[in-house]
């Protein structure tokens, strides 16, 4: 007989269902513990402090499963010596997409997870500066297969962006029959993204940039024109 989840298991359900139909800002915390049945009116704040420990909760229920496929994938990656983007591509989409098929609030987390990091200031909880993170492996093992252009405007975060927002899309309208073919194009995507050139002109402008910036801290200025993109914590 399945046992009735506890107060706590059902508040990060709510959180999870309704974050993912209206967006994470739109939904009130006591529409959030009223969804969840709890009879304590301060059952969430007693459980999670605030939204963010909400937030925090859905993230650490889908972490471990995501971690350990990536790891999985990046242990193949180096045991067999390879230097390939696309499968670095696979081992960035394919722990993602398979929560298309997660039957325990999978879909509801990917638009989620897309929501955080297509943020003005993307949240990545705390696993971009976890150095025991999966992410985080990824991230080293992209780095040396990258142009010096690619990585200084950040084109591992723009990969990721790209398959969190496609994995978020694919959520929201589902669920699918087959997701194989989906994963394997935004896959081939993905590995696009982090192996297209730098062209002279794009190249001429980060030069300029990096160049304004450099002049700014010389002079102490404080501007923020020019400066080198923060997303995603200098990926």
């Amino acid at each position: 007989m399945t046992q009735p989840l506890d107060t706590r298991a059902r508040l990060v359900d709510a959180a999870e269902r309704l974050f993912a139909e209206r967006g994470i800002d739109s939904v009130s915390l006591r529409e959030v513990t009223r969804a969840s049945g709890a009879r304590n009116a301060i059952a969430l704040q007693y459980h999670f402090t605030d939204r963010a420990g909400v937030v925090a909760a859905i993230l650490d229920k889908h972490a471990p499963e995501v971690e350990a496929r990536r790891n999985a994938l990046l242990d193949d990656y180096e045991s067999g010596g390879l230097s390939d983007l696309r499968a670095l591509a696979a081992a960035l989409v394919r722990p993602l997409a398979a929560q298309l098929a997660n039957p325990d609030g999978g879909p509801a987390f990917l638009q989620i997870y897309a929501d955080l990091i297509n943020r003005p200031t993307p949240d990545f909880g705390s696993t971009l500066d976890d150095p025991n993170a999966s992410i985080t492996r990824w991230r080293h093992l992209v780095d040396p297969l990258l142009a010096p252009d690619a990585t200084r405007l950040h084109r591992r975060f723009t990969a990721i962006l790209h398959a969190a927002i496609e994995l978020g899309r694919r959520a929201r309208s589902g669920p699918h029959t087959d997701d194989r073919l989906f994963t394997s194009y935004l896959i081939d995507v993905v590995a696009a993204i982090l192996g297209a050139p730098v062209s002279p002109d794009t190249r001429r402008l980060a030069d300029e940039r990096d160049a304004a910036t450099v002049g700014r801290i010389s002079t102490g200025g404080s501007g923020e024109a020019g400066r080198a993109p923060k997303r995603g914590g200098g990926t």
